[in-house]
């Protein structure tokens, strides 16, 4: 699986373009890839029961189709240095998403960000070094970018993850 045809599918997604639907066998290859990115296309085949034929044409039509947008590391915030995670609530002008959006996305530390609806516009998810950092980026860098019109912190006192995969 190039690097190529993973910036094609992600490319591909959202293209208006409906992907098929996933069967059983589908599904079982998402769950072994999302527990392990990794894994060889011939140790998936094995796993599923499938061909090795099988397994590449499936992967990379997942790939194609943009159901897999690409394959990265986990990484332990807290072992890589960044021992302060927060969620911060954003409240924004109308239609200014589209400038905030891109503002956030360049803002150190901001591990991911989501649009709403309810009560907040935007939510995002800050790891930082410390608590000093995630001042600067809560007071110093998101207060300030135009459009913002309140912030709410949230700090995670501990994390940990659901009963696994939906794909299984």
């Amino acid at each position: 699986m190039s690097q190529e045809t993973a910036d094609e599918a992600s490319r591909g997604a959202g293209t208006g373009r409906s992907a098929r639907a996933l069967d059983e066998v589908d599904r079982r290859i998402l769950d072994e890839l999302v527990r392990d990115g990794r894994t060889s296309v011939r140790t998936l085949a094995e796993r599923i029961h499938i061909s090795r034929t099988n397994a590449y044409a499936r992967v990379e039509r997942l790939l194609r189709d943009g159901v897999i947008t690409g394959f990265r590391a986990q990484v332990a915030p807290e072992a890589a240095g960044l021992g302060t995670s927060a969620y911060i609530a954003l409240t924004i002008e109308q239609n200014t998403w589209r400038e905030v959006s891109a503002e956030l996305a360049r803002v150190r530390y901001i591990e991911h960000a989501a649009l709403l609806g309810g009560d907040h516009d935007v939510l995002a998810l800050v790891r930082a070094p410390d608590n000093a950092a995630l001042r600067d980026v809560v007071l110093g860098r998101v207060q300030s970018i135009p459009g913002v019109l309140s912030t709410r912190t949230w700090l995670v006192f501990e994390e940990f993850d659901g009963l696994g995969s939906p794909w299984a």
